[in-house]
């Protein structure tokens, strides 16, 4: 039986809030951060990516020489108007803002371990860059830090003070590493403590997801970002929030090139029972909104 179909709006300039910007063909210290914990042999000998037990047909890139170009005619082909991707302090990313200003803006990846020394980087980086947001991925931290715990408060608080909004990996993390520290409960805390603070999670939320809608309803800080999930595989908990009460909630995020190809995304788009009125917020508005975007 075939699935119906839900046409999504052409021409919305979509903006993609988890996408990544190659720096070689062989991607495998994009989880050198957090190798230490690894334990399983699986893992350490055969994936090319830390979670690759979930995504089995990783996009590879080749070696197109100039990855910056290469990505920025991937978005062209479906779309993309814009993306955000992490800022990694090198000449890739000096080169994507200096000659695609219009097409990417960053997030500053976070780790909580370095206390006031992350909160100087993070002042410097965005008084030279212009920060959209900073991330910070609780279970791949080496030690692993929650999100309400105290270490983390620093961050959150330089954030607020500079009005950057806070990606925030939640649920159960794909690597084979502990999950605690991404519990979606632990994010009440923090919601209430920083009123004025934008929190976006990452990465699903689940098995949580039900959850992550109550405290989205409950907190008007808290968004929702689809990163790392085939639109196929959205949770019917977040589809069900953003045609109700949480259209302005809900933002768009692929995962590509880490773990999923743009034609994969954009070829499960269309069977998101989304209503009409719900795609302009989820693919574009929320993200505007939400970054600054102008």
């Amino acid at each position: 039986m075939t699935e119906p179909t839900n046409p999504i709006p052409t021409g919305l300039g979509i903006i993609d809030c988890m996408l990544g910007i190659p720096e070689a063909e062989d991607r495998s210290d994009w989880f050198a951060a957090f190798r230490p914990m690894i334990k399983d042999e699986e893992t350490l000998k055969q994936f090319s990516m830390p979670a690759q037990y979930m995504f089995k047909d990783v996009p590879q890139t080749g070696n197109p020489g100039d990855f910056v170009a290469w990505t920025v005619a991937q978005m062209d082909r479906f779309g993309i108007e814009k993306a955000l991707v992490g800022w990694n302090d090198n000449e890739t990313s000096r080169r994507a803002k200096a000659e695609f200003p219009d097409r990417f803006f960053f997030d500053l990846p976070c780790n909580p371990n370095d206390g006031m020394a992350e909160v100087a980087r993070i002042r410097r980086i965005h008084a030279e860059v212009g920060l959209s947001a900073i991330s910070v991925f609780p279970a791949g931290t080496c030690p692993q830090v929650p999100i309400n715990h105290k270490y983390m408060f620093p961050l959150y608080t330089v954030a607020s003070e500079l009005g950057l909004p806070v990606c925030l990996n939640v649920g159960v993390p794909g690597p084979r590493i502990p999950m605690d520290t991404q519990k979606v409960e632990y994010l009440d805390e923090v919601c209430w403590f920083f009123p004025d603070l934008k929190i976006v999670m990452r990465h699903g939320a689940e098995p949580w997801e039900a959850l992550a809608v109550k405290l989205m309803l409950k907190w008007p800080n808290l968004y929702y970002s689809t990163s790392a999930f085939a639109p196929r595989h959205y949770p019917k908990a977040i589809i069900d929030y953003a045609n109700t009460r949480g259209a302005d909630k809900i933002i768009y995020a692929g995962y590509f090139p880490m773990g999923l190809s743009l034609d994969r995304i954009f070829a499960d788009m269309p069977k998101v029972p989304f209503k009409p009125e719900v795609w302009p917020k989820f693919l574009r508005d929320n993200a505007r909104r939400v970054f600054n975007l102008t």
